[in-house]
């Protein structure tokens, strides 16, 4: 098979059809601390950008815009899991800071050029139906307006779904993204921390509305999860989704059985960040883990979150040549 570009290989991977190697890609990039490190060891100190440094190690690249829902002067909480409301009335107070995110038309039109040429994948984001309100309320006290604030939620959702349909509309104006994320991160290490009862009745309604505008762009939806999503699996396939990421193996997540119970689902991610710097012998495992999968097609292979620090700049540049074998024999395995 002749040489494909970056986008075709990964429409490729991701329909299923015949590729000529996996992507070797960062979908999450490295930890700031673990960038500090390779500075100090023999990643040049002038590249700190993280096209740049995808480019140093010779990775597909692939370009990501988060469309934010709150705006950049919304009030910010006091740390991290705080809330910045407590009810409906709090909610009208920062109203106008909220669904007013300007998109960033020329960045787009510069992408959709290289996406043009094949150089690049393109993808955005949006906070999804679980991340959204639990931004605005807090972890504790969002947790319980499912049951003590339930109009207040699905006011919430109602008008983020409202929002996304029409950036969706404004940004597939410019150019059509290859695939977006909903950012839920729902889960932990024993699976979703909400019912199903729950999801069906404050997230599916909304994803049942915003999921055919994408769909009939061709604009595949993956859900970005940390934890434990075999549960969950289901009631987002149900929901129209199309695939999850990033499918922590320190967190009990086996990506064959997820492909035997959901044949169609597209998945990235899966390679346990925990083994990269145990040595070339732990490294294959890993990747041999995988590879029956991948050769299957639908799943892109990735650092299962970002590169911890513990990984020298050794360790990575060795992983990489790694997961470049191995992105060949997957091609060949099919």
């Amino acid at each position: 098979m002749s040489e494909m570009t970056v986008r075709e290989r990964f429409l490729a991977v991701m329909a299923f059809e015949p590729f000529d190697r996996l992507p070797v890609v960062e979908w999450a990039g490295w930890w700031d601390q673990t960038i500090d490190r390779w500075h100090g060891e023999k990643l040049p100190p002038e590249l700190t950008d993280r096209n740049d440094i995808c480019r140093h190690f010779g990775l597909d690249l692939w370009l990501q815009d988060w469309l934010h829902p709150r705006h950049w002067d919304c009030p910010r909480p006091a740390s991290h899991g705080a809330g910045i409301i407590e009810d409906a009335a709090g909610y009208e107070r920062i109203h106008e800071h909220l669904y007013c995110w300007p998109l960033d038309h020329d960045r787009w039109r510069r992408w959709a050029a290289m996406q043009q040429r094949g150089e690049v994948v393109l993808w955005f984001t949006m906070d999804g139906f679980f991340w959204f309100p639990r931004t605005l309320l807090g972890i504790e006290r969002h947790f319980y307006a499912f049951y003590d604030q339930p109009d207040l939620m699905h006011r919430m959702n109602g008008e983020l779904a409202d929002w996304m349909i029409r950036m969706i509309d404004e940004l597939c104006g410019i150019c059509t993204p290859d695939f977006m994320t909903f950012a839920e991160d729902m889960s932990y290490n024993h699976g979703p921390m909400l019912s199903k009862a729950l999801f069906d009745e404050f997230m599916l309604p909304y994803y049942r509305r915003v999921i055919p505008h994408l769909a009939e762009r061709g604009i595949l939806t993956i859900v970005d999860s940390d934890g434990d999503m075999t549960a969950a699996a289901p009631w987002f396939e149900a929901a129209g989704i199309d695939g999850i990421l990033p499918l922590e193996h320190q967190a009990g997540v086996d990506v064959g059985r997820l492909r035997k119970r959901h044949p169609r689902m597209r998945f990235i991610g899966c390679y346990d960040k925990m083994v990269m710097n145990r040595g070339e012998a732990a490294m294959r495992a890993e990747f041999e883990r995988l590879l029956p999968t991948a050769a299957g097609g639908g799943l892109v292979i990735s650092c299962d979150h970002q590169t911890p620090p513990g990984v020298s700049y050794d360790d990575y540049q060795l992983y990489i040549r790694l997961f470049r074998e191995y992105a060949q024999r997957a091609a060949g395995g099919r």
